[in-house]
């Protein structure tokens, strides 16, 4: 695997391996990798010729009193489990690399209409950073296809209708959630977990397959299942941020007739904030 600091270094190196007509698949993440991001790049691996990732903890996307200093950088670790994972290409920018004039004079990209709601009410400009930044990836890369995890299933949705409102060439492919073995959702920020707090953490998936159990037996009402799910969630030990039943196509409000539901939960465990979700489909 070739690891590359600067944006003309890896474009010339893939312009190499596009004059040979090979696919290019990407995976654009923020390091401290575990097996959910390899899941990631092992589908990569099967979508195209050249795999290609990147790590950069992407300050635009982190408010001022979020964890930007202390999120986790493993950089020569993730590289090594990169590589025995099959990608090709590390690109590894610094932010001055990536904001030359800095993040406040960048030209920023938003998607309106998720933008704003759910992780991004709880977390104010965080989605713009994300646009942002990987538009700016995809510019950089010009990737056929880039690979998401469904864990972030709001960023990938905004991803998704980014690269439709764009008219981009990039196939968003989403992969299904990575599960440790008690359910809790692979994530860096696992690692902010105490041991208590690691055994509490797993309520959270169980309450998604509570509510979903409710959902499908149409035994309360949306609103009803969400706060009894959020009491669920504060009686395990967790402060509640928010916890929604969306139509899975645009995350808005579902009418009655929507069939295609996401459970989306977001909490905070001590110093973490977890998110998960589970998508159900109604007869």
């Amino acid at each position: 695997m070739k690891t590359f600091h600067t944006v003309a270094e890896l474009r010339a190196a893939l312009k190499k391996e596009r004059l040979q007509d090979k696919s290019i698949a990407f995976v654009p993440t923020m390091g401290n990798l575990h097996d959910g991001h390899m899941s990631l790049i092992r589908r990569a691996v099967k979508e195209g010729d050249v795999v290609v990732s990147s790590i950069f903890v992407n300050p635009m996307q982190f408010s001022a009193n979020e964890d930007l200093e202390r999120y986790p950088k493993t950089l020569e670790e993730d590289k090594k489990v990169l590589a025995a994972n099959g990608c090709q290409y590390l690109f590894a920018p610094d932010a001055k690399e990536m904001y030359p004039d800095g993040k406040r004079s960048q030209t920023q990209i938003e998607v309106v209409g998720l933008s704003d709601i759910l992780c991004g009410a709880s977390r104010p400009g965080h989605f713009v950073g994300v646009s942002t930044v990987v538009t700016k990836l995809f510019n950089i890369v010009q990737p056929d296809c880039a690979i998401f995890g469904n864990k972030d299933f709001q960023q990938l949705k905004v991803i998704e209708d980014m690269v439709r409102d764009l008219s981009s060439n990039v196939r968003i492919i989403g992969v299904d959630i990575a599960r440790n073995e008690d359910g809790l959702a692979m994530s860096s920020r696992n690692g902010y977990l105490t041991e208590e707090e690691r055994r509490i953490a797993p309520a959270i998936y169980q309450t998604l397959l509570w509510a979903k159990e409710a959902l499908l037996e149409n035994s309360a009402s949306h609103e009803d299942i969400c706060e009894q799910a959020q009491q669920k969630l504060e009686a395990a030990g967790f402060r509640r941020d928010y916890f929604e039943i969306r139509a899975q196509d645009n995350l808005q409000t579902p009418s009655e007739e929507e069939k295609s539901l996401v459970i989306l939960a977001a909490a905070y465990l001590g110093s973490a904030r977890l998110i998960d979700n589970m998508r159900i489909e109604l007869a």
